[in-house]
């Protein structure tokens, strides 16, 4: 299917933004413009909540791992229960993954999507300050509506997404969608409890400003990555690296660059999850008139296989994705 771009007047709240959107598409009915106001308005309560987490005493760990084995901070659960309440009240959505939850969450027989999440990424940064987000992905659920929701209904490939984006918390908060008809960009105006158009059809430049990795990792990545990391320190490429992969992403997006998080000696399948992170970004950067992939493909040709499936990531501008992918190849070859 295709789609066409179009441009609105910044200053436009998010609800007449997704009425004008809705009206652009004769066949719409509705029910994916009320999911996207129930993602804004679970993203609202996460934002205050972020905001008044150092007063109430709900930084910090709860003293437990999640099922990915991470260290579970307790925005990590007050953020899952937000958005999982207001899709479950929204009764849009037949079905949760989310990165904080084993199993599927069956929430309406009845709803028409699946909802992929991240429900608070980089939450390792909540006590220092550093910016954070929300990562979400939307996908038609493929059994009957009325029935019960299956694997086969979660475990889509990206390239069925409906919709995706996500909310960045920070100095302003954000909210970056495309319903596969451009991305934009709302920011937050608290007084009023409203996000507003700021960003109007967000294409990544061209300019090779940034590259982000954790060169931390620098000796357990493969020889091709050290390599890529060398011709960039050469190139005068400047280094970037916030460690919330929504932050990372936020501004290479805006502002040109790569991100990327290859496989280590420690996660050899990568570490980012394919279906709540790398999926909806994906679409996005190539919304943007980026490109994503995990070294040997497009990642949202990717079939997954399971809910909480690992994957390498490279995203970003286009040359230097496909230049880091050459080197990738390259070095493979004997």
């Amino acid at each position: 299917m295709s789609f066409k771009k179009f441009d609105f007047e910044v200053g436009l709240p998010l609800d007449r933004f997704i009425k004008k959107k809705q009206d652009d598409f004769p066949y719409a009915t509705g029910e994916l413009s009320q999911l996207l106001r129930d993602i804004a308005l679970a993203g609202k309560l996460v934002n205050l909540a972020i905001s008044k987490s150092g007063l109430l005493g709900i930084e910090g760990a709860m003293g437990k791992n999640n099922v990915q084995g991470e260290a579970q901070q307790h925005l990590d659960v007050i953020a899952n229960d937000r958005f999982i309440n207001a899709l479950k009240n929204g009764g849009e959505v037949a079905g949760i993954i989310s990165e904080e939850e084993d199993n599927i969450i069956k929430v309406n027989c009845d709803g028409k999507y699946i909802v992929a999440i991240d429900p608070l990424d980089g939450s390792s940064n909540i006590d220092v300050n550093v910016s954070i987000g929300t990562i979400f992905s939307i996908y038609r659920r493929k059994s009957e509506i009325g029935g019960k929701v299956t694997k086969e209904d979660v475990l889509q490939s990206g390239n069925q997404q409906v919709a995706a984006g996500y909310l960045l918390y920070g100095s302003s908060s954000m909210l970056v969608f495309t319903t596969g008809a451009g991305v934009y960009g709302f920011t937050y105006e608290p007084s009023i409890g409203e996000f507003f158009l700021s960003h109007n059809n967000i294409q990544i430049p061209e300019k090779e400003t940034y590259y982000s990795v954790n060169e931390g990792s620098y000796f357990n990545f493969d020889d091709s990555i050290r390599q890529y990391i060398d011709q960039c320190k050469k190139s005068g490429i400047s280094a970037r690296y916030i460690g919330s992969l929504v932050a990372d992403f936020h501004r290479n997006l805006l502002k040109g660059g790569i991100y990327f998080y290859p496989r280590t000696k420690s996660y050899p399948e990568g570490k980012l999850r394919l279906c709540y992170e790398c999926n909806a970004l994906a679409f996005l950067v190539e919304q943007a008139g980026g490109m994503a992939s995990n070294g040997q493909q497009r990642i949202l040709d990717i079939k997954p296989e399971s809910m909480h499936q690992r994957c390498p990531m490279y995203i970003g501008n286009k040359s230097m994705v496909e230049e880091v992918i050459s080197l990738i190849n390259e070095v493979a070859t004997p």
